[in-house]
């Protein structure tokens, strides 16, 4: 029992249910705005009064188009807002700091550990490392049809 305990306290277990408990509510949000003002808006473009009941028959059978029509709508606003909101920033905040630390450190080419880019020795297997080449400016040289600055 006490191990069953600890597995409900854990913090991620926690996190995952409030993230679920707010993912439903913000689903409960989209689906109104699908049915209240967009669904209305196209229906009033197609004239139709009610979008959701848009339907054609086949042989007796009857397909409720406008459901599914709903329904991809709503995956498509809340794809988007997940996106938008939560993936495009964090992929951005990442790339920020990938590039950040990868101009600060390097790798030691007896170990491969991350070393600061200054370093004369490896601080796990000090040995002697060569030192970093200053970058160079890109597109530079004459010869690529660039100047460089300064130059006639």
């Amino acid at each position: 029992m006490r191990g069953f305990r600890k597995f409900l306290v854990r913090g991620n277990l926690i996190d995952l249910a409030v993230a679920v408990v707010v993912g439903v509510a913000f689903n409960t949000v989209v689906q109104a705005l699908i049915k209240d003002l967009i669904t209305p808006l196209i229906a009033a473009i197609a004239g139709k009064p009610d979008f959701g009941t848009l339907t054609f028959t086949v042989h007796k059978s009857t397909f409720f188009y406008g459901d599914f029509v709903n329904a991809l709508l709503s995956f498509i606003i809340i794809a988007a807002t997940v996106y938008y909101i939560l993936v495009y920033p964090a992929a951005r905040v990442t790339a920020l700091t990938t590039r950040n630390k990868a101009a600060t450190e390097r790798d030691c080419p007896e170990c491969l550990n991350s070393i600061p880019i200054g370093a004369k020795r490896c601080m796990y297997c000090t040995s002697e490392v060569p030192p970093v080449p200053a970058p160079r400016e890109p597109n530079t040289d004459p010869r690529f049809g660039r100047m460089r600055h300064g130059s006639p």
